[in-house]
């Protein structure tokens, strides 16, 4: 995710790299004013008639245009902000659950405290290498009991098996008598809560924007951008090339943003800084198990929160 700048002067917000899309679309705008350059050449100085389209296509077009990328960056942008909504959720519920565990049961020694607190970190990083299609094993190592870790490892999905691990050791606290049924009833929803919330992080992963629609919308952005020359050069002339690279920059830029934001648990840029929202359950379980030595909050790289 991109950190914004203390400093909003208009200056910056101008003409700063960092954190804009420029990046990744500059190649596609220079060459569609590279196109007008020569649309503009060729209707000055060679013996040509007819080359100017006229306003009518540039209109119809980018009606059209403007709906699907409407439409589509709206639908990205929820994905996007369900996805943020669930991973702050999942912060909570691990609040609380540490909280519970540190709380309620009766007589539990400090070791198995602080082995289920540990577990629910876990099941973050294990949600968050998921996700991202990352190899988990490092986080799971320093989480976890070299044994369980191992055993995840084999597994498909490692944070529904921890999920299941987690529920039977609270349910094992209950037939020792260290826990209330009550209070496990309610430690039980928490529970199927980090279920919900993964299980939503998964249809968001698994269930992207229709790619016909996306094939489509990326058709009509490059229509769009390849007619503009032709339908500006009759009315502006040499100013042409300026005005196609305007156009060409936004259309782009509408694009390639909505296809980042879309899939919100990748490492670009404009996605969701999950290794550092593991780091803020990393650091609240541990000033709840009073521990001195706690990590930092992930700093920006770059202007850039991973």
């Amino acid at each position: 995710m991109i950190i914004r700048p203390a400093s909003r002067s208009p200056w910056l917000l101008l003409f700063t790299l960092k954190g804009s899309i420029v990046s990744i679309i500059w190649k596609r705008v220079v060459a569609m004013m590279l196109l007008a350059t020569a649309v503009v050449l060729a209707e000055h100085r060679l013996p040509l008639s007819g080359v100017g389209l006229g306003a009518v296509p540039l209109t119809l077009v980018g009606l059209t245009l403007a709906i699907f990328l409407g439409f589509r960056n709206s639908v990205a942008y929820e994905r996007w902000w369900e996805a943020r909504t669930l991973w702050g959720e999942l912060l909570i519920v691990v609040r609380n659950l540490a909280r519970q565990t540190l709380s309620f049961p009766d007589d539990l020694p400090a070791p198995r405290k602080r082995e289920l607190v540990h577990g629910l970190v876990a099941y973050a990083h294990a949600l968050r290498h998921m996700l991202r299609g990352s190899h988990p094993a490092q986080d799971l190592a320093r989480w976890l009991p070299a044994d369980a870790a191992a055993r995840l490892m084999t597994s498909r999905n490692p944070p529904n098996l921890l999920l299941g691990d987690l529920g039977q050791a609270y349910a094992r606290l209950r037939r020792e008598g260290r826990l209330d049924s009550i209070l496990l009833a309610d430690i039980n929803a928490q529970l199927t809560r980090l279920s919900y919330i993964g299980g939503g992080c998964e249809r968001i992963r698994s269930t992207p924007i229709p790619f016909a629609y996306i094939l489509l919308l990326h058709r009509t952005v490059y229509i769009y951008c390849f007619l503009l020359p032709f339908c500006l050069v009759g009315s502006i002339g040499w100013v042409t090339p300026v005005m196609v690279g305007v156009l060409s920059y936004t259309f782009f830029g509408l694009d390639a943003l909505g296809e980042q934001i879309e899939e919100p648990f990748d490492r670009l840029p404009n996605n969701l800084p999950l290794d550092a929202l593991c780091r803020s359950i990393e650091i609240s379980a541990g000033e709840l198990l009073g521990d001195k030595d706690l990590p930092p909050p992930l700093a920006p790289d770059d202007g850039v929160l991973l």
